[in-house]
């Protein structure tokens, strides 16, 4: 385990560093600053970024968060996050939305600990779990939630794979822990992948209306669906959900630009 400031890179006027470094077992970590941002490495994937004055800033997890603004602001008050990372997406949620409680579950408990050390997620809202998501999920009995964030994923190879099967069944235990007009938030490696979870989805419908919506950025491969109650199936919800997006980023000028260059596709049955 290492710790301390080593220059890796100077371009453009951007020093990055590692500040924090360790290998445990067969994973390699490392915590990088670069300019006002904290990053996440593991096995050579980035993991995740965070930047207090830029709280969305183009990347892929940014799309975990967009979403729930198709949502009212203040029925908005549970979130599950399953697959924690650095914990840049509890930092959005948490800068954005009057969350109550925000419920995280990480299976690398090294995840946890960058997440309260170098991402700053000490908030006493925030509760962070060490366990296997999967199993979580299947024992959970409590409270249920407003949006439900599922961002599984392991590295092979130096890339991000999906550790959970988008099946009907997993939907069913997903939509399970969504409180009435909640909405689900799942990331996957591409569109082709999203568009094939339909029949398992519309499996899991029970008969309500599929209303689901793949969210994209052009830099990244990744394709975040979300899947929302019917009675927000509107014409016009796209672009209401741009217009509060910008109103939200009104502090943050430095975001405006990158955080609306997202792509949102209907898709349809």
């Amino acid at each position: 385990m290492q710790n301390g400031s080593i220059d890796v890179n100077c371009s453009g006027g951007l020093t990055v560093a590692i500040i924090w470094e360790s290998t445990e077992g067969d994973d390699h970590y490392q915590v990088r600053s670069a300019g006002g941002s904290v990053r996440l490495y593991k096995n050579k994937v980035f993991h995740s970024q965070w930047n207090e004055n830029r709280p969305l800033s183009g990347g892929v997890w940014d799309l975990l968060f967009i979403p729930s603004l198709f949502l009212q602001d203040s029925a908005v008050k549970r979130v599950l996050l399953l697959g924690v990372g650095g914990g840049a997406v509890i930092r959005q949620y948490l800068t954005f939305l009057p969350i109550e409680k925000l419920i995280g579950v990480e299976l690398d408990p090294i995840h946890l600990k960058i997440a309260r050390q170098h991402f700053g997620v000490r908030q006493h809202n925030v509760e962070l779990i060490a366990a296997d998501a999967i199993d979580w999920v299947e024992s959970y009995r409590g409270e249920g939630f407003d949006i439900v964030i599922e961002d599984l994923f392991t590295e092979s190879d130096g890339e991000p794979v999906r550790v959970a099967e988008a099946s009907t069944y997993w939907f069913q235990r997903l939509k399970g822990l969504l409180r009435p007009g909640g909405a689900l938030i799942i990331n996957f490696e591409d569109p082709a992948q999203f568009r094939d979870c339909g029949f398992a989805y519309r499996s899991a419908l029970a008969g309500m209306e599929d209303c689901r919506y793949g969210f994209t950025l052009p830099s990244y491969g990744n394709c975040v669906g979300v899947f929302l109650p019917a009675d927000l199936n509107a014409g016009g919800s796209r672009l209401a959900l741009r217009t509060t997006l910008d109103g939200l980023l009104a502090g943050y000028p430095a975001c405006r630009r990158s955080a609306q260059k997202f792509r949102i596709r209907k898709c349809l049955s």
